[in-house]
């Protein structure tokens, strides 16, 4: 019986029955084709995952020693006007520098002007990283000057 009190008949629920049953039949069939996709989707983004750290853990200690090699460049350029060093010995020094930060620059890929406390250096390199399916080829062209005050 039914709170309004009216009562169902037998052939009325049987009916009923088979279609909520058919229904949830259709739903239960269209959710196994969908898990098939969340399936596919979870491991595209686990092998973009992989692929992403992979990168990653070859790129980001070139960047960072790139980075370091930049500031020892800025800070040679900084204090060569106050220790009146020549341009040989700016260039030596960066090259010490580079190879204490693994950079493969040689002494002709080190440029150095100076003049009057005005000093720029600037060196050009690249790094090839070699990702198995592709060979990726970085270029880098780190450069600092000092300006003196007068």
């Amino acid at each position: 019986m039914y709170r309004s009190g009216r009562f169902r008949s037998l052939a009325g629920s049987r009916e009923s029955d088979r279609h909520s049953l058919l229904a949830r039949q259709e739903r239960l069939a269209a959710g196994t084709s969908q898990r098939g996709t969340s399936r596919l989707k979870l491991v595209s983004f686990i092998a973009f995952a992989v692929f992403a750290i992979y990168v990653g853990v070859k790129v980001i200690p070139i960047l960072v020693n790139n980075m370091q090699f930049q500031d020892a460049i800025e800070s040679t350029a900084r204090f060569a006007s106050v220790n009146r060093q020549s341009v040989d010995d700016i260039r030596t020094t960066v090259l010490k520098e580079a190879q204490n930060d693994d950079i493969p620059v040689t002494a002709e890929d080190i440029h150095v002007k100076g003049d009057l406390g005005h000093v720029e250096i600037a060196a050009d390199y690249n790094v090839t990283v070699n990702l198995v399916v592709y060979q990726w080829t970085i270029n880098f062209h780190p450069y600092a000057k000092n300006n003196p005050i007068f």
